[in-house]
């Protein structure tokens, strides 16, 4: 879908750019007529602290002259039948013309609640006048700002269609579904916004046939819905499809293919699948160049570097850093974000290869661009910059100065919608390095913050989400809070055996803090059920060469001493206390009881 305006506007700004559903009212015929796609979003970033707002912040408050529905429905004059197309009429000129949202905002609730009124009164069912004017007025709570008022409008809107009745009546629930699904988004609940985008799919399906170009286009569009949610394989999978679409339809090398492969590559790079990604990313810079997409070719050779620099071959990533470097200065100018962020790639890379003088030159080359931006810098840019500078600082053991620009980054990021995620995870990196510093309190906040925005958007299930808790959990012990940090790492043990197996090194993290939990708690024997457990996955599975191995050997041992009796070498079914299915946080064995981070 369009993107939806987030204002506040200043008086002296240009019109109030707010996209608007096209369904042709009920009273006009279009036998062409067919559902639209969306314009397919920017590609997202495939990292784990992915981003959306705060509802807290973005469901502002009603203006003191927003227009009170519940005074409009008393309003007599609604009952004339010319009025509510008259009303619509009105607000989209006015958001044409700029005059302001809250006049369109009056009309636009005036026009829904003369539809609905004249409907009842002739005992009709509502018709697509009413969808377009409840869409219209979904556009305008969202160019608000007001996310959450426009939810329950445009859930009203998808229940109107009956899409036995058409095409009108397809385009009009397709166009209701993924404007819902974009204002999820905007609110951070990721599950309900891709499930909106599926069942917009499932009508342009059903209307169009599953190789209709169009259907090509939401694919795409809900595989980078579903990379931003990290589903890696259901995006490869509508990848897939998108490119069988568009090879049916397209020349060969055409821009679309490109578009589609650039997704592909980010997806199996995502998976670790490092040579099938470079291999669609070189496809897709083959087709830009023959299209004569200069910038586009570049910013393809900065995923290629960074390909080459996962798989170590560094002098090919400078080589592409260093293309891509050259295109940005000449098209976009020095002092371009798009060069800022080819400079933190060169710092990580030289990082990477132990040279810290051109690594830290680099980074201060990429600050100075962020410190005076360009007009036209998003603050998402810079604060993706800054983010990327701080785990350079964070490696090489400057904790305080990588803290300072994590908090530049949160700063830029708090009143913006659609990045509640991504503050919870710059929140999650905080609470770790203030975990590194002993500053145990502002750690324990800092991860309270990250998870409770994961929960309101939708990620508490996420192997993220997992180890989050972990980390938190850890925090609490610091602070002698062992009765929160026994509940923490109980839901982090759940998700996380779910999520990543019971022998992924996460899971068995967990299982070793919570062992050690329950020891100080007095819970013995729950501690020995699980180091019994732990110790049978590494023998059984995992191999006895693991450091840890030893360590919680003797731990077991000194807990069985304890109990006055000796191990159990079959270990006991651990299904009370374990699930079957099972993950974990950092590693790196602290000698105090075994706590990991």
């Amino acid at each position: 879908m369009p993107g939806l305006v987030s204002v506040k506007t200043p008086p002296d700004a240009p019109p109030l750019n707010i996209s608007l559903p096209e369904i042709r009212p009920e009273s006009s015929t279009r036998s062409e007529q067919q559902p639209r796609t969306p314009t397919p979003k920017k590609p997202p970033s495939p990292s784990p602290s992915r981003s959306k707002p705060s509802p807290a912040r973005s469901a502002k408050k009603p203006p003191p002259d927003s227009p009170n529905p519940n005074t409009l429905l008393s309003d007599p004059s609604l009952d004339n039948p010319d009025l509510g197309p008259f009303l619509l009429k009105l607000a989209r000129d006015t958001i044409a013309s700029g005059e302001g949202p809250i006049k369109a905002l009056d009309y636009a609730i005036r026009a829904s609640n003369s539809f609905e009124r004249v409907a009842i009164e002739k005992g009709e069912e509502p018709s697509l006048d009413l969808v377009m004017s409840l869409h219209v007025l979904g556009a305008i709570y969202c160019s608000l700002g007001r996310f959450e008022e426009a939810v329950p409008v445009l859930e009203r809107a998808i229940k109107v269609p009956d899409l036995s009745k058409g095409m009108d009546h397809a385009l009009a629930g397709f166009s209701g579904y993924m404007q819902l699904g974009d204002t999820y988004s905007m609110l951070g609940q990721v599950d309900k916004s891709i499930e909106c985008y599926e069942k917009g799919l499932q009508i342009q399906i059903e209307s169009l046939g599953e190789i209709d170009p169009r259907v090509g286009e939401t694919c795409r569009y809900l595989a980078e819905a579903h990379v931003q949610a990290m589903n890696f394989d259901k995006a490869e999978e509508l990848c897939k499809k998108t490119l069988e679409i568009h090879r049916a339809h397209s020349e060969p090398a055409s821009i679309e293919e490109a578009a589609d492969r650039r997704l592909m590559g980010l997806v199996c790079e995502a998976k670790g699948d490092y040579e099938s990604a470079l291999e669609h990313l070189v496809l897709a810079s083959m087709a830009m160049i023959a299209n004569g997409q200069d910038n586009e070719v570049a910013a393809i050779d900065v995923s290629i570097g960074n390909i080459y620099m996962s798989l170590c071959r560094f002098d090919e990533a400078v080589f592409s850093y260093q293309k891509a470097l050259t295109v940005f200065k000449s098209s976009k100018g020095d002092n371009h974000p798009s060069v800022a962020s080819v400079f933190v790639r060169l710092a990580d890379l030289y990082h990477r290869t132990g040279k810290l003088r051109e690594s830290k030159s680099y980074c201060e080359n990429a600050l100075r661009i962020y410190a005076k931006p360009v007009p036209g810098t998003t603050a998402e840019e810079i604060a993706g910059g800054l983010t990327e500078i701080s785990a350079i600082f964070e490696s090489v053991d400057e904790p305080e100065e990588a803290l300072k620009l994590l908090q530049k980054a949160m700063k830029l990021l708090e009143d913006k919608p659609g990045q509640q995620s991504t503050i919870a995870g710059i929140e999650a990196r905080m609470g770790v390095m203030f975990y590194m510093v002993g500053r145990y309190e502002d750690a324990r906040n800092s991860f309270e913050s990250a998870v409770t925005k994961l929960r309101s958007s939708g990620e508490r299930k996420s192997a993220f989400f997992g180890v989050v808790l972990n980390q938190m959990g850890l925090a609490c012990v610091q602070l002698f809070k062992i009765d929160e940090a026994c509940e923490l790492f109980e839901e982090a043990r759940g998700i996380l055996e779910k999520e990543c197996g019971p022998c992924h090194q996460d899971t068995i993290g967990v299982y070793s803090n919570l062992a050690a939990t329950y020891d100080a708690m007095g819970r013995v024997e729950d501690a020995i059920e699980i180091l019994e457990h732990v110790l049978k996955l590494r023998e059984e599975k995992l191999g006895i060469a693991n450091p840890d191995f030893e360590d919680e050997k003797s731990r077991l041992a000194e807990l069985l001493k304890e109990a006055g009796r000796a191990r159990n070498k079959k270990a006991k079914s651990l299904e009370n206390l374990i699930d079957p299915d099972s993950r974990r946080t950092k590693k790196e064995s602290t000698k105090k009881w075994g706590f990991r981070i």
